[in-house]
This record gives structure tokens, sequence and C-alpha cells, in this order.
């Protein structure tokens, strides 16, 4: 009988560990859709409490670090209009989410509005059982969508 217990209490704690694996991952992709439209909404407050002080942002123009990108979106330098998500998919490492994005983003940037295929990397870092993006990284897909 107590080997039947064991046997129960193993896969109810797998099935516990499955279910919270599934429940943290559509944490982060929530997450990502939400951060998709503060960017769009230049939605400043919010984007600050999400991105860590020690963010970086790699785009086709550059790399610069959290402050600079919240500048930017305020300013309106670069509008993140609409990200259309195709694909998306998140791993895991420890407390660290690695999730990327296969999107089209239409954009405003220095005034011009722009339309580009790109594959995102955003790395989020769970902090005191919050989640901050560490790293936001577009590299553009060759041959349209």
């Amino acid at each position: 009988m107590k080997s039947i217990l064991t046997g129960l209490l193993l896969i109810l704690s797998a099935h516990s560990s499955s279910a919270q694996a599934v429940d943290k991952e559509q944490e982060v992709f929530d997450l990502s859709k939400t951060k998709w439209e503060w960017m769009a909404n230049k939605e400043v407050d919010q984007l600050r409490d999400l991105f860590h002080e020690k963010a970086v942002f790699v785009h086709m123009g550059g790399s610069w670090g959290t402050e600079q990108e919240l500048n930017i979106i305020k300013s309106g330098g670069i509008w993140y209009k609409k990200a259309d998500i195709h694909e998306a998919s998140v791993n895991f490492i420890g407390n660290t989410a690695i999730l990327l994005n296969r999107i089209t983003l239409i954009a405003e940037v220095g005034g011009r509005e722009v339309t580009n295929p790109f594959m995102v990397t955003e790395v989020y870092v769970e902090v005191d059982k919050a989640w901050k993006l560490g790293s936001l990284s577009f590299t553009k897909l060759l041959g349209g969508e």
C-alpha cells in the first residue's frame, strides 16, 4: 500500500510540475503580448516597470540600454505601431525565459512608416517573483515573412 501511495504522489507531483510549467509559459507569452501593446501605445511607465534597469535593446540601427529605449519610445523616434505575431516559443533556463517571436512589425521610424519581418528574441529574468525584460533583440528576416 505504501508503494502505491508513493507512486501516486510521484504522478501527482509530475502532473503539478507539468501544469506549473504550462502556466509559466503562458504567463511569459501573455507578458510579451502585453509588452507589444504598451510599446504601440507608448506606455512608458508600464514599460519602465517591465524593463530591467540593465536591459539591452538591439535594433537594426544599433544597441542601447533601458533609458535610451524608453526615451525613443516616448519621443516617437521609433513608434512600434503593430506587431503581428506569427509564431512564438519559449524556453526556460532556471529563472530565465527566452522567448522567440516571428513577427511582422509595422513601425514609424523617423516619421516614415516601415514594415519588416523580424525574429525577435526576448529574454526575461524572474526577479523577486516578477518577470523583468533583460534583452530585446530584432533580427531582420530575409525573403519577407
